[in-house]
Order: structure tokens, then C-alpha cells, then sequence
């Protein structure tokens, strides 16, 4: 199963929408405002909230969670290493490899790749594209891929904050 989704998604404060593989709206996610961490709302196309993707705050490192069904079912930690960010996704114990920056990326579990994301280019706007493997749950999926985004971003933000971003 393949989704669309457009740079800067989430922005916060817009809603957004996540196509299927015919150009359809499949999801939508919406940003809060004005709270406390940042927060993402995922939901059908009837408006049925699917899955919720909260920052937790006052940490270290950027750390977000997936809730699904009022459940939290993964953590997404941004790893300290020497040389490549790493990211982890506990719950489903999922692994994040690639070149992040790029958005060309890979999730894994136990070494097998279950989620590709890459950048289209040669597009109207930049696009990415998520290559979601048979039998994997695609709103997880896609909540998860959401909160690896948002700890990019967070980190970019707190980079950028303390004036050494690149």
C-alpha cells in the first residue's frame, strides 16, 4: 500500500490530507495550537479520529507517542550516536534507518523492511511517498512515520534555537 503525503504536513495548525495511490483523499491530520508539546490528530475521511501523536515535553531528546484507540501503542526516542541520528520505535520494536535529511528512509523489523519513505521529486510541491508492506496496519504505520517527522522537526527547532543548526 502506498501514501502520499506533502511537505510540511504538519504544520501544526492545518489540516492535511494523505492520499492513496489514486490521488484520493484516505486521511486526514490536523495540528493542535497553543498546547503544550505538539500534538497530531489523524482521522478518516468521515472525520473519525484513528490515531493521536503527542510530544512529551521536558525531556533530553525529542520523544513522541502514538496512541491508537486511547491506547499508546509505540514510542518514537531519537538515539544519541556519533556519526547518523538513529531512531527507535519501541512498542513495536521497530528500527528507523537511512538518511533522515533526505527524507529516504527506512522502517524495519528485525532487519526486514516494512516502511520505505522517499521524496518525489518532480513533483508540484515536494512529496513523500510511504511504501507500507502487506500486513502491516497502515494508520500505525503512518502515525508512526508522523511521529519520526515531528522528532526531525523538533530537533531542527531546538537546533536552530540554540544556534547550532547547519
Amino acid at each position: 500500500m502506498k501514501l502520499y503525503m506533502k511537505q510540511k504536513v504538519f504544520s501544526w495548525k492545518d489540516k492535511s490530507s494523505i492520499k492513496d495511490e489514486s490521488g484520493f483523499d484516505k486521511y486526514f491530520v490536523e495540528g493542535e495550537v497553543f498546547t503544550l508539546g505538539k500534538k497530531l490528530h489523524i482521522s478518516n475521511t468521515q472525520g473519525e479520529e484513528l490515531a493521536f501523536v503527542r510530544q512529551k515535553v521536558l525531556t533530553l531528546l525529542p520523544r513522541f507517542f502514538v496512541e491508537i484507540n486511547g491506547e499508546e501503542v509505540a514510542e518514537i526516542v531519537k538515539k544519541i550516536t556519533f556519526l547518523k541520528p538513529k531512531y527507535i520505535v519501541n512498542g513495536p520494536g521497530w528500527e528507523v534507518k537511512g538518511e533522515f535529511m533526505a527524507h529516504d528512509y527506512v522502517v524495519e523489523k528485525d532487519g526486514t523492511p516494512i516502511i520505505s519513505i522517499h521524496k518525489k521529486w518532480m513533483t508540484w510541491g515536494d512529496t513523500f511517498e510511504l511504501d507500507i508492506a502487506d500486513g502491516i496496519d497502515e494508520v500505525y504505520a503512518l502515525a508512526v512515520v508522523l511521529a519520526i517527522d515531528a522528532v526531525m522537526d523538533a530537533q531542527a527547532a531546538a537546533s536552530a534555537s540554540t544556534g547550532s543548526g547547519n
